[in-house]
């Protein structure tokens, strides 16, 4: 497993630096304003659905099944099970695809009310996403493709696939961007043109591992898909709340003074990176695992397994949460304070940015918590806890916008991820699926006190140091960030929160 967040963590780190170069360019072209906060609901939309259908749904209730059909039945069952999906998924997307673009408009009217006061900005919204809406279909077969790969143990491929995402986002930007209407427009080309470059990428991916996937063979409801089928629909909740949490978010910040989309979206933008890096490599060889593990009868291994993925991501998670709520400002005003992107805006966006490192560690234990009750086939109870989480965010949302402004839309978003990680662990905890073992219960204070002293030694040298936008201010930041990783490296080794040399015996075995 450890092996398996180390792969996949480190492509997602290449993915999200390329994406920081990417937001950097369309923070200096589009800044803060109508057409930014246009293309951010255009991209939103179809990520919205990807999260569902794709990454969040569908793995939930496919990825372990499929894991368990290679174990018990064998490799030709299994492919088989992945061609079945992939068919329905196919059909079943292209006719969601079809009536997005018929109805755009009335679905803009829903994930953004507040743009119907603003005709031209909705107008611009509506251009924008029939542009981007194919791309949930491609994306979506490219995350069951991904599926296959990591129920088989293979993560590179399917980890490092988003990068044509950035990549072509960049080139299209700078290609496209002289011979369409707006800079926003050559972006939404290049989104659905990644779309086409990562399912190719991945099918190949899956080809060479000697399990293609073709999903264009006669659809046939065998039983083990008809039980995907039931566990997707609880799972279209249970798996997307945060996602879910976010699209309230867009819907809210649509009637707030203009720009508030375009602060959430940076702000969230630089929290992914942990979030992605950490929570997205745990989650994702964590599900297999454990589903092999039960299934297979090692109900003890699964325990460990959880245990290990908890302190993998307290270790990583919470110094990062300290240092993006520390160096908020001095971070916004290296990657983005240029162009059209100001001081005013990244003041903004640090404030958002703030709140969501709040809410951070929630969002990472939440993804180790979930396929806790997803290998075990109970795709029913998040959805329960899900539909708490979001209603409370609804609320939340209601009470803080008014007063905080896009700040308090934010805030909604982490106390919710905090409630839904609260209530996941209490009934593992109840059922007897989790308690947190002696080495547990041992180094996550000591890495906890690590992180608090690596973050007042941040605060010190932002304060002496004082980094600020240009290349300066890049310089400064990265001398800050690696005194603090160092700070935190030898704290946590000295107490005994992290054992390095355990650390690389376990990456190293066979």
């Amino acid at each position: 497993m450890l092996r398996a967040i180390a792969t996949v963590g480190g492509w997602t780190m290449v993915s999200r630096v390329l994406g920081f170069l990417r937001d950097m360019l369309i923070a200096a072209t589009l800044g803060a304003g109508v057409v930014a906060d246009a293309f951010f609901v255009a991209l939103k939309l179809p990520n919205l659905f990807r999260r569902f259908f794709g990454e969040g749904a569908f793995n939930a209730a496919f990825v372990p099944a499929f894991a368990a059909t290679l174990t018990r039945r064998g490799p030709v069952a299994a492919r088989q099970l992945a061609e079945r999906m992939a068919t329905l998924m196919t059909l079943w997307l292209a006719l969601l695809t079809l009536v997005g673009l018929l109805l755009m408009p009335q679905m803009m009217r829903l994930l953004a009310p507040g743009f119907t006061a603003r005709p031209e900005q909705f107008a611009l919204a509506v251009e924008l996403t029939r542009i981007t809406f194919p791309y949930l279909l491609l994306i979506c077969l490219t995350a069951l493709v991904s599926g296959v790969l990591n129920g088989l143990g293979r993560f590179a491929a399917a980890a490092a696939a988003p990068i044509f995402f950035n990549v072509l986002s960049v080139a299209a930007l700078w290609i496209l961007a002289p011979v369409t209407p707006t800079p926003a427009h050559a972006l939404s080309w290049g989104v659905t043109a990644s779309g086409v470059v990562q399912l190719g990428f991945v099918m190949w991916a899956a080809q060479r591992a000697g399990m293609p996937v073709n999903p264009f063979r006669l659809p046939r409801i065998s039983p083990e898909v008809r039980d995907v089928l039931r566990k997707m629909g609880p799972g279209l909740v249970g798996a997307g709340v945060t996602q879910l949490n976010l699209a309230i978010d867009v819907i809210i910040a649509s009637f707030l003074p203009l720009g508030a989309v375009s602060y959430l979206y940076y702000a969230d933008r630089v929290a992914q990176l942990p979030l992605g890096v950490i929570g997205a490599a745990v989650a994702t060889a964590l599900l297999p695992l454990l589903a092999k593990q039960l299934s297979g009868g090692l109900p003890l291994q699964a325990h460990r397994s959880m245990n290990r993925a908890l302190e993998i991501s307290v270790a990583l998670t919470i110094p990062a949460a300290l240092a993006l709520a520390v160096l908020a400002l001095p971070i916004l005003q290296a990657l983005f304070q240029r162009g059209a992107f100001g001081e005013a805006e990244a003041r903004a966006t640090a404030a958002a940015l703030r709140v969501y490192a709040l809410g951070l560690p929630a969002f990472v234990l939440v993804k180790v918590f979930v396929p806790g009750f997803f290998a075990r086939g109970d795709t029913a109870t998040p959805v329960k806890i899900g539909i708490i989480c979001v209603a409370l965010n609804l609320g939340l949302n209601l009470v803080l916008m008014g007063p905080l402004l896009h700040v308090g839309v934010a805030l909604s978003t982490s106390l919710a991820a905090w409630a839904n990680t609260v209530l996941l662990a209490f009934i593992l905890w109840r059922r007897g699926q989790f308690h947190a073992d002696r080495a547990l219960r041992r180094r996550a204070p000591r890495l906890l006190a690590s992180a608090l002293l690596m973050a007042a030694l941040l605060a010190a040298l932002s304060w002496a140091l004082a980094p600020g936008e240009g290349l300066r201010g890049v310089v400064l930041l990265v001398v800050t960030c690696l005194a603090g990783l160092l700070a935190y490296g030898a704290a946590a080794q000295l107490s005994g929160g992290l054992d390095a040399r355990d650390l690389l015996r376990r990456l190293r075995r066979r």
